[in-house]
């Protein structure tokens, strides 16, 4: 089955909240998830693992309602607790019972690479401060999922350069147009947390090659260039089958070429790959449309995203 999925943001502004202390309160946010990461590894220096994300159109959205007349908190869904422990470690913070009900709507699968669990978490931190009236900038939130897991750059509007596992920023690179991904899931889930426990078998060659794919990926958002970008997210992806191996992507690096794609971009922690496409080139729907039925033919699944552009 081929699906097209389009999303509508929610607005993250502030929900008024005066004299939250005394009465409910209730806020309301988003993050965006990505596509995998277009470039993902270890550079040659203390603290070196990082990524490169790739924003996409889809989102998890959280509502937070302050009930100090009932104590108790709780999340929706239940499984939710990493959400609902950061919820606690806010309130806390401020001073304030563990008390109110977090719910959370994300159309981002869990455990497949589309930083599903960093959109959460990042939505719950905004929400949780709409409802309180407190300032929740990204340094704070930083701070609170460096407590929890390693952690995607979803709270910046822009591609940028991250260390997951610290969880700081290393740079914003800028924006990109936007791109399709045809997509495809291989199957099975994976644990982030997990994921970043195993040693990673990466050489100094290899340190000094992730750094050297930085730079081309820096100067290919600089300068706007999807054709570069598309050619380090392949050369990451290829990197990368030392790690967690994909069954599919050459075969996906031959679709790309076959169909006049920019190259191939995956969730190096998860189980998704995707055909970079320009949307602007020529016979994009056509091109788009025949990617999406050789993926389908080879994988048996095809979802199509949008990447995010900022201003």
């Amino acid at each position: 089955m081929i699906r097209t999925q389009t999303a509508v943001p929610v607005s993250p502004a502030a929900v008024p909240a005066a004299g939250y202390r005394q009465v409910a309160a209730t806020g309301v946010s988003t993050a965006f998830g990505t596509f995998g990461e277009l470039l993902q590894g270890v550079l040659p220096e203390e603290d070196g693992n990082f990524l490169v994300t790739l924003p996409v159109a889809r989102w998890s959205m959280a509502r937070f309602e302050m009930r100090a007349e009932q104590p108790g908190l709780e999340v929706w869904p239940p499984h939710k607790k990493k959400a609902l422990r950061l919820t606690s470690m806010i309130l806390e913070d401020e001073g304030l019972p563990a008390a109110g009900l977090l719910r959370i709507d994300s159309t981002l699968p869990e455990g497949k690479g589309l930083a599903s669990s960093s959109a959460d978490l990042v939505a719950t931190a905004r929400a949780v401060a709409n409802a309180l009236g407190v300032p929740m900038p990204p340094r704070r939130i930083e701070g609170y999922l460096a407590r929890i897991e390693p952690t995607d750059g979803v709270l910046y509007d822009a591609v940028v350069a991250f260390h997951h596992r610290s969880v700081r920023l290393r740079a914003k690179l800028g924006s990109l147009p936007s791109m399709a991904v045809v997509g495809v899931d291989e199957g099975g889930a994976v644990d982030t947390v997990a994921f970043n426990n195993i040693p990673k078998p990466f050489t100094a060659a290899d340190k000094r090659e992730y750094a050297r794919l930085l730079d081309r990926v820096t100067g290919a958002v600089a300068a706007r260039d999807l054709a570069e970008v598309g050619r380090v997210a392949t050369a990451s992806a290829r990197m990368n089958q030392v790690l967690r191996h994909k069954w599919s992507l050459e075969p996906m690096t031959g679709i790309c070429q076959e169909v006049g794609g920019l190259g191939v971009v995956v969730g190096h922690s998860g189980t998704t790959l995707g055909i970079l496409m320009d949307t602007e080139a020529p016979d994009c729907p056509a091109r788009l449309a025949a990617a999406a039925q050789l993926c389908q033919e080879l994988v048996g699944n095809v979802t199509v995203y949008r990447t995010l552009s900022f201003h």
